[in-house]
């Protein structure tokens, strides 16, 4: 699951919508209860009430529609593949309508991967660096509309190269003139821009499944340029990514996760909007998205899994991150995040999950401990 993908299910408001009577609703509280898993490997498709929550949105309300499925059900080695389709709204008035498709094929020989986005979302800017104040809350309403599109091949048994594609349009309007937006002259294209960037990726992977990941290696580097196409003030750079996660199998049931991240953003008078952020509900828990943003971001997290039976688990989690210009990197500047969480299993055959987290940060002097929970699907990692 990519960072911007719709967050959670309330299995409670499902139950309740789906349910009529209280014969069917002992029937759904039995499969949603249940241990037993459906080894047929069929697909199935769930239209969704949504309930979400995390601290850039506030509630989140909607619809979603999960369609899950193997291209080869036959293989048991075949990866799940999902299209999700969402239209949620936020108790801070966002907006958010996506598809999202993550198929794999028979033997896994490739991967492909599209996503479609319009996003109308208010949040709080508080400037650029490692850094930033409480006091500096400058906020902004942001439209982005995103299409993205890319396909992986197989190379070996574990290696995969593929190419990626990615336009992105930013709009911003500023709703506190004189703040930290229009008064620092560092930040760029403060009224966005367009953007089409094109990009090349291999990836080393060996995890035994691509949901719930209890053993293997997955390594993701991408690079990404955006060519002088729009001309103007729009940018113009590349973006360079590292995913790397590895999973050791501890006992039956426990299973520890490490997962490290790096981005870099090159290119003359970068945007703030595509600058690497700190925080969010899948790395570094407990910081708003976006509170530290800069050139550089490096954060490393690790988790340990508990799976109590089939349907339900625990984790707990800690990591370390920071944001950093180009050649003033530090050890000293790298900030703290931990806590723990809950899983539910609505799909266990599939290992697809809702899970519930809360993480705590480091606390600023003079303002509140930096803390987040999360509402979310699927695992942070």
């Amino acid at each position: 699951m990519t960072r911007y993908l719709l967050k959670s299910i309330s299995i409670f408001i499902l139950i309740i919508s789906i349910s009529s009577n209280g014969f069917c609703q002992m029937r759904l509280i039995k499969k949603f209860l249940s241990n037993d898993t459906d080894t047929s490997r069929k697909s199935s498709f769930l239209p969704l009430p949504v309930l979400t929550y995390a601290q850039e949105t506030g509630a989140e309300i909607g619809a979603l529609s999960l369609y899950s499925f193997y291209t080869d059900p036959k293989d048991s080695l075949n990866r799940t593949s999902q299209i999700t389709g969402a239209a949620t709204f936020t108790t801070k008035k966002q907006t958010n309508f996506q598809l999202k498709a993550d198929i794999w094929s028979p033997k896994n020989k490739f991967h492909y991967t599209g996503e479609i986005r319009f996003k109308n979302f208010p949040f709080n800017f508080y400037g650029l660096g490692n850094n930033t104040l409480a006091s500096n809350e400058n906020p902004l309403n942001q439209k982005l509309f995103k299409l993205i599109g890319g396909i992986e091949k197989q190379f070996g048994e574990s290696r995969y190269s593929g190419f990626n594609i990615a336009f992105e349009n930013y709009v911003f309007t500023d709703k506190n003139i004189g703040g930290i937006l229009s008064s620092d002259p560092n930040i760029f294209d403060k009224d966005g821009g367009k953007l089409l960037f094109l990009g090349f990726t291999q990836i080393y992977d060996s995890r035994n499944s691509n949901t719930y990941t209890t053993k293997g290696t997955f390594v993701r580097a991408n690079y990404s340029y955006a060519p002088n196409i729009f001309g103007g003030d729009n940018f113009v750079g590349s973006l360079f990514k590292i995913d790397f996660r590895n999973f050791q199998s501890l006992s039956k049931k426990t299973s520890f996760g490490l997962n490290a991240h790096f981005q870099s953003l090159n290119g003359e008078n970068s945007p703030f909007y595509l600058l690497p952020q700190l925080g969010n509900d899948e790395m570094m828990r407990a910081y708003y998205t976006g509170r530290y943003r800069d050139e550089n971001l490096m954060a490393l997290q690790s988790e340990i899994r508990f799976r109590i039976n089939p349907r339900f688990g625990i984790v707990g989690f800690a990591g370390t991150g920071n944001v950093f210009k180009r050649r003033e990197f530090s050890l000293r500047d790298f900030k703290p995040n931990l806590g723990g969480g809950f899983r539910y299993f609505f799909d266990i055959e599939k290992g697809l999950s809702i899970r519930m987290d809360y993480g705590i940060g480091e606390k600023n002097l003079g303002e509140k401990r930096q803390s987040g929970f999360y509402l979310s699907l699927g695992e942070a990692f």
